[in-house]
C-alpha cells in the first residue's frame, strides 16, 4: 500500500492555499444546473467577424499554425500587432524584439510577474482586481499590496495620494488595469500622468492590462500608460484578441514592451506553455487590420447593451454604476436590503434566473467589496432584455 511521505505537509503549495476553485466556475456551474441567464462569466454568446473565422479555417486547410509556430508568435501576427500600436497610438516597437505573442492575457501577465518578480517583492495592484493577478503574485513570490479604488459620485476612483503612500523600498512593480476589470473605470489622463510621474520618480517596472481597450465609452478615452515621458522603457503592456474580436476561446495576447523586458518575458514564457493557438495567430493578424469602423461598431453595439443592462438593473432596485468602459457593470445591493454579494449571487439564480459575480473576490479588503455585485452585458439583446426582465420581477 502505498504511504504518503509526510502527513503533516499540505499537497498544494502554500503559495496557492488561499485560492481554491474559481468564482465563475462556481457561478458557471450554477447557472448550468438551474438553467438561469449566466451574466458572470465575461465572455460574449456570439462569435466574432465572420472573415475572421474564416481567416483561421483557412489557415487550418492551409497548414499554417498546425506544428509548433515560432516561440515570440508567428511573425504576421506580430508586425500586424505593431503596425496596431503604432497606427491607433503612436507607438513604435520592432516586431522582432519587442513583441511576444501569449496564449491571452492571463499567460501574458503569468509570465511577466513570474520573469521580473522574486520573493519578497511588493506588487501594487488596483483593488477590486481580476483574480489571476493574485494568484500569479503569490506562484513569483511577491506580495501584493491593494490600491482600493472607491465609489465616488457614480464611478469607482483612484485615490492618488493612497498610492503614493502605498510604495516602499521593497516596491518592484505597479500592476495597472485600465479600462478596469471589474469597476468599469478607465483611467484619466491626469492620473495616468501622476502615475507615470511616480514610477519614474521611484524607479518601478510597470505592468499593464489594456484588453479592454476597444471597449471605451462616452467621453472615456483609452491612453496607453507607455505613451507617457519616461514610461515606454518601464511599461510591459498587455493586449488581447478575444476582447476585441469576440473569439475568447482562442486565447491569442500578447506583450509589447523595450527589448529587455520581452527578453525576460520570454524566459518565463517559454516555460509555460512555449508556444499556442498556431492557426488562430494568423487570423487575428488578419483582424488587427479591420478598419476603424469595426471598432466602432463593436464599441457602439456594446454601448448599447450597457445602458439596456444598466436600465434595467436600476429598475430592479440596484444602484447602478454605469462603467466607462469593459463590458461589467457593478451594482451596489444595499438599496435592495441586502449586504452580502456572496449570499446574493448564490440565491440569485433561484430567485430571479440570472447569475453575476460578487465582487468581494476581487479584493484584499473583502468589507470593502462585500455589497457590489457584477453583471456582464456582453450578451445578445434579447437575453439582456430577459435578464433585466427577470431581475425586474424579483
Amino acid at each position: 500500500m502505498a504511504r504518503m511521505t509526510s502527513s503533516s505537509r499540505p499537497l498544494l503549495n502554500r503559495r496557492l492555499a488561499e485560492f481554491g476553485t474559481t468564482i465563475f466556475a462556481e457561478m458557471s456551474a450554477l447557472a448550468l444546473s438551474t438553467g438561469s441567464i449566466n451574466l458572470g462569466q465575461g465572455f460574449p454568446d456570439t462569435d466574432g467577424p465572420e472573415e475572421i473565422r474564416e481567416a483561421a479555417v483557412r489557415a487550418l486547410r492551409d497548414g499554417r499554425g498546425n506544428q509548433y509556430p515560432p516561440g515570440p508568435g508567428v511573425p504576421e501576427l506580430r508586425t500586424a500587432i505593431a503596425a496596431h500600436q503604432e497606427r491607433r497610438y503612436g507607438l513604435a516597437y520592432d516586431p522582432d524584439t519587442e513583441v511576444l505573442v501569449t496564449a491571452g492575457a492571463t499567460e501574458a501577465i503569468a509570465a511577466t510577474l513570474l520573469a521580473l518578480l522574486e520573493p519578497g517583492d511588493e506588487v501594487i495592484a488596483l483593488e477590486p482586481y481580476y483574480d489571476s493577478y493574485a494568484a500569479c503574485i503569490a506562484m513569483a513570490g511577491g506580495t501584493r499590496v491593494p490600491v482600493t479604488l472607491r465609489p465616488h459620485e457614480g464611478s469607482f476612483r483612484l485615490d492618488l495620494d493612497e498610492l503614493r503612500a502605498a510604495v516602499t523600498d521593497r516596491t518592484r512593480l505597479l500592476l495597472i488595469n485600465t479600462p478596469h476589470n471589474p469597476t468599469g473605470t478607465v483611467l484619466t489622463r491626469a492620473e495616468l500622468a501622476a502615475i507615470a510621474e511616480l514610477a519614474v520618480e521611484r524607479d518601478l517596472l510597470v505592468v499593464t492590462d489594456e484588453v479592454y481597450e476597444h471597449l471605451v465609452f462616452d467621453d472615456a478615452e483609452h491612453l496607453p500608460l507607455a505613451t507617457f515621458p519616461g514610461m515606454r522603457e518601464r511599461t510591459v503592456t498587455i493586449g488581447s484578441a478575444g476582447k476585441s474580436f469576440s473569439f475568447t476561446g482562442w486565447k491569442v495576447g500578447w506583450v509589447t514592451s523595450a527589448p529587455g523586458l520581452v527578453t525576460a518575458v520570454r524566459s518565463a514564457k517559454q516555460f509555460l506553455t512555449y508556444v499556442s493557438s498556431g492557426p488562430f495567430q494568423y487570423a487575428v493578424a488578419e483582424a488587427l487590420t479591420l478598419p476603424d469602423g469595426y471598432f466602432t461598431a463593436i464599441r457602439e453595439d456594446m454601448l448599447a447593451k450597457r445602458d439596456l443592462l444598466a436600465t434595467g438593473l436600476a429598475e430592479a432596485g440596484f444602484e447602478v454604476f454605469r462603467p466607462a468602459g469593459t463590458y461589467f457593470i457593478t451594482t451596489d445591493i444595499r438599496p435592495l436590503g441586502e449586504s452580502d454579494g456572496f449570499a446574493f449571487c448564490r440565491a440569485l439564480p433561484e430567485r430571479a434566473g440570472v447569475v453575476a459575480i460578487p465582487n468581494a473576490v476581487f479584493y484584499d479588503h473583502r468589507e470593502a467589496g462585500a455589497p457590489f455585485v457584477r453583471f456582464a452585458f456582453c450578451k445578445r439583446t434579447e437575453v439582456l432584455e430577459e435578464a433585466a426582465k427577470r431581475l425586474r420581477a424579483m
